[in-house]
């Protein structure tokens, strides 16, 4: 296999917070020795997550063994995603906020058609089912677990518990039709036919879908992580993965 130099379009600030945590872990854990320094380790594990290279490709760049790098990007991962904050500490940040906005993703994964549950029929493909929260500027707070791609909006945000964190807190927040029924603090656009409904509720649509759309444009910052773009890896690794690219863009953005 060829090996060229390339760069990340990261800040260091994002390797010296994970060599950071890896180094702890060392200390932590009693390691005397390891194949690459956390620094190293640390750059393997951003490269990873931003750039979606392979374990193959990383053992070939950093000259480990395939088994090692998966080890490596492993650890990075679990060591970013204990960063990220709970449900709670989201909720308390959220209540800060003027309002908040909550929808739902599904990063893809390759799986084939025998695995219903990951299959989601709105966006015909298989994948999983990730509730982001963002504040009004577009600045993702809290990403949750990963749920089967098959699982519907409304029913994953009630298994976080997120609906009821936010309806208990009295915490404005926006959603999308998918949303409905979700409670008072949950705001949702009307329902029906765009010529049927009435010069009112057609403008509160549109005033509701240009706020919105701050939270589209945080899903889309989410996916500058190329990992999140197409998923390779047992669907028990994907709520790690998010959280720990979760942790670094709070890292990155503060």
């Amino acid at each position: 296999m060829l090996v060229y130099p390339s760069g990340l379009d990261l800040s260091t600030s994002a390797l010296r917070l994970l060599g950071r945590e890896l180094a702890a872990r060392r200390r932590r854990i009693g390691t005397r020795w390891r194949r690459l320094t956390c620094g190293r380790q640390a750059l393997m594990g951003l490269a990873h997550l931003r750039c979606g290279h392979t374990f193959t490709q990383l053992a070939a760049g950093f000259g480990v063994g395939l088994a090692t790098a998966h080890r490596y990007v492993t650890e990075a991962v679990e060591v970013l995603a204990e960063l990220a904050p709970t449900l709670e500490e989201a909720v308390a940040v959220a209540a800060t906020k003027a309002f908040v906005i909550l929808d739902g993703t599904l990063p893809p994964i390759d799986r084939v058609a025998a695995d219903r549950p990951f299959y989601s029929g709105k966006h015909k493909r298989h994948g999983v089912n990730v509730q982001v929260l963002t504040d009004a500027f577009g600045k993702v707070i809290w990403v949750s677990p990963a749920l089967p791609g098959a699982v519907h909006d409304i029913k994953a945000a009630r298994t976080h518990g997120i609906l009821d964190a936010l309806n208990t807190a009295s915490i404005p927040c926006w959603a999308d039709k998918a949303y409905q029924g979700a409670g008072p603090a949950v705001r949702v656009p009307y329902r029906g036919r765009w010529d049927k409904l009435s010069a009112g509720q057609k403008a509160v649509n549109r005033a509701h879908a240009k706020i919105r759309a701050v939270g589209e444009q945080a899903m889309a910052t989410l996916k500058t992580w190329r990992l999140l773009r197409k998923l390779r890896c047992s669907t028990t690794r994907i709520t790690n993965i998010v959280k720990a690219v979760l942790a670094l863009q709070l890292a990155t953005s503060a």
